[in-house]
């Protein structure tokens, strides 16, 4: 990983870290879900850096190596959007929020846009849909409830924490909580991690959220869902591209596949093509191509 350089910038009065590999007029954004980092992205960022393209993660504010914003507790998808250049724009997870903020109120500055794992959704009363018929101890309701995540968390280590998100997650069951459990109360410590995410990793995630703690994240991704974004007509002009596994527990949500397999989305983006559903992965494109 030594050919990815790391730099700080200042966006709107926080210094964010940047990580970056590659040279050219193309560039390439990824943003990260929760709890990620940049050091998500790495294996991808050398993999595009290659093929010809600049590559450019960054840790969203709060995250990692960046500052948290001076009032962290109103952070929200709107202003973690921090792209000042035009890019082709990769988002997983929480990440695709603010990728598909940026597609719908800036077209100007999105060549193309990757999403894995959530199709067409903007923070506000589409989420507030969804979050209004789920069990009352989903995950993401319990965690948005003021305090409650700070506490089921604040029990653990930042290493344990990512740990066990990474063991609950990596699996296709909505996590759902009785009255007197938490979260965090699912996972049994003898349980190994993913085949895919070593020690290794852990430690690295592990270290770094020990440098930002989870404040912003909690503010972000979990608690700020159902704030309106203020885009009223969504429209993606955007070449675009949807990547979800048949598996993924997002299709378990209320309506999402029913969403997904109707082609609602094209209502969103109307220049929007699938592919059929594929074992393992399933694709929907527009004609991604590069510009």
């Amino acid at each position: 990983m030594e050919e990815i350089q790391h730099s700080h910038v200042q966006v709107r009065g926080v210094k964010l870290h940047v990580a970056q590999i590659g040279t050219g007029p193309k560039v390439v954004v990824f943003l990260h879900g929760f709890p990620e980092i940049w050091y998500s992205w790495r294996q991808q960022m050398i993999a595009v850096a290659k093929a010809g393209y600049r590559a450019i993660a960054i840790d969203f504010r709060g995250y990692g190596l960046s500052d948290h914003s001076p009032e962290p507790e109103k952070t929200t998808f709107k202003n973690m959007p921090d792209l000042i250049f035009q890019a082709f724009l990769v988002g997983k997870d929480a990440g695709v929020f603010p990728a598909y903020i940026l597609c719908a109120s800036c077209p100007e500055k999105v060549s193309g846009i990757i999403t894995m794992g959530v199709p067409f959704l903007l923070p506000g009363p589409s989420i507030q849909i969804i979050t209004d018929n789920l069990p009352k101890g989903f995950y993401t309701l319990r965690w948005k409830e003021p305090g409650r995540a700070e506490a089921d968390f604040g029990r653990f280590d930042a290493k344990t924490v990512i740990r066990n998100i990474y063991i609950l997650f990596s699996g296709s069951e909505l996590q759902i909580a009785a009255d007197d459990k938490e979260i965090m109360d699912f996972v049994d410590p003898s349980t190994p991690l993913p085949p895919w995410f070593s020690e290794e990793d852990l430690s690295v995630y592990a270290g770094l959220y020990e440098n930002s703690g989870f404040r912003t994240a909690f503010k972000g991704p979990l608690q700020s869902m159902e704030t309106d974004c203020g885009i009223t007509d969504p429209k993606i002009t955007a070449p675009a591209l949807l990547i979800m596994g048949e598996k993924d527990y997002v299709l378990k949500l209320p309506g999402m596949e029913d969403f997904v397999r109707s082609r609602q989305v094209k209502h969103f983006m109307p220049i929007w093509k699938s592919s059929s559903w594929q074992k393992g992965t399933t694709l929907f494109k527009n004609n991604f191509q590069s510009r």
